[in-house]
């Protein structure tokens, strides 16, 4: 009898020990700042960020003759910074180049709609900016045109202005999309100009007119003394958060642009944006995985690489509400999960598909690398995802009677 009380005395002294070595107490902002990687984050992205959809008689057109692209297409979004309000952390980009200007500033859409004999849409450029030389945002060539910014450097510089209102926020992640040649499905449209060594070089510089090299977390930071990108990246040499607070990261998404922007900066020296790399490529550090598992994943973020990735294309997993991929991806390390439908954002159709954070924050601990003790909490303290926009309106299901409960 006393041996039993003493095992199960010894079981209850013992109890807050094993608690805690199970549930390590959470660290502190101060404390996490200093041990928290941006590797070891969890961020929301959105695709095509800058794209406001179609006005309404540009709709007509596109779902009467191009039915299928409009179909993939069916998306919009809010402006740059009531995103990054509602947000989002990681935002996406399409240029082109116009070192003339003009270019781009008479969209093929406004005679076609015109033809049909439907209304006239507001005018998707009313200060003429496309008039302007310089990058331009373009989505579908001569159909879609129509862009929260349509200057890159407006662009940046909504950005640089909400950072700078918030300047504790965790690094937001921008995702550049060179734009070359073709640019949609409509015969004859005026396609995008190749890219020139010169041309990679103007973005550069664009980039460095609206944000300061202090507020960009560039290659050579993560290098350091290190003789490759990814001899450094391999050793984690991934920026803190402390570090990290305030600042922007850009990536290049083609990854066949990499040679050509890498051209007389080896190791990226002196570049700012990071390429999409593979494993075993000296430049390696940011890796594009738009359709790759949870395995795979998994396996480059436990090597220290920075993964984006995507949970829904083309609307499929808006229209059926499938949340297969999306959760898949939540419980993966990726460290950028882009969407066409942000939780402010939902779906319109029933279900209301979108993607977001349970925890409903910004940023949160990587679900696979993240260190012991790492407090979601701590990394934007105080800060929320917001509600559906009330531009973001979700259909009734109806067949939402039918699944109810009897009383």
């Amino acid at each position: 009898m006393m041996r039993s009380l003493f095992a199960a005395t010894l079981v209850l002294a013992l109890a807050p020990f094993a608690s805690a070595q199970t549930s390590p107490k959470p660290l502190s902002q101060k404390a996490q700042d200093k041990v928290l990687r941006i590797n070891q984050l969890q961020v929301i992205g959105t695709h095509n960020s800058y794209n406001m959809g179609f006005a309404p008689s540009e709709d007509i057109y596109m779902n009467k003759h191009y039915a299928s692209t409009a179909r993939g297409v069916e998306y919009h979004h809010q402006d740059l910074p009531h995103q990054l309000e509602a947000g989002i952390r990681q935002l996406e980009l399409d240029i082109v180049q116009d070192p003339k200007g003009g270019r781009f500033s008479h969209p093929k859409i406004v005679e076609l709609t015109k033809a049909e004999g439907l209304p006239a849409d507001p005018d998707f450029d009313p200060n003429h900016e496309m008039d302007k030389p310089g990058f331009k945002i373009i989505h579908l060539g001569d159909l879609n045109l129509r862009s929260g910014c349509n200057l890159f450097t407006t662009c940046l510089k909504q950005i640089r202005t909400w950072s700078k209102a918030h300047p504790k926020h965790a690094p937001i992640f921008l995702l550049i999309e060179d734009k070359q040649g073709n640019l949609g499905p409509l015969p004859g449209h005026t396609p995008a100009e190749p890219w020139t060594a010169e041309t990679w070089d103007s973005l550069d510089r664009e980039i460095l007119s609206v944000f300061p090299r202090k507020e960009i977390i560039t290659p050579d930071d993560v290098r350091g003394k290190h003789a490759t990108l990814e001899e450094s990246v391999l050793a984690n040499g991934w920026p803190t958060l402390g570090e990290s607070r305030g600042k922007v990261l850009f990536l290049l998404y083609i990854r066949k642009s990499a040679p050509a922007y890498l051209a007389g900066h080896p190791m990226m020296q002196g570049r700012v944006l990071f390429v999409n790399g593979r494993p075993g490529e000296p430049e390696a550090g940011f890796v594009e995985q738009d359709a790759a598992n949870a395995d795979a994943i998994n396996d480059l973020v436990k090597k220290n690489y920075l993964v984006r990735t995507r949970s829904d294309t083309n609307t499929n997993q808006g229209r059926n509400n499938d949340t297969t991929r999306r959760d898949m991806l939540l419980a993966s390390g990726a460290q950028i999960i882009s969407t066409d439908f942000p939780v402010a954002e939902s779906a319109p159709w029933p279900g209301g598909y979108n993607v977001g954070f349970p925890e409903a924050v910004p940023a949160r601990c990587n679900p696979i690398n993240a260190p012991t003790g790492c407090n979601t909490a701590a990394i934007e303290p105080g800060v929320h995802t917001l509600p559906m926009s009330p531009t973001h309106l979700v259909a009734p299901d109806p067949n939402a009677n039918q699944r109810r409960r009897p009383q």
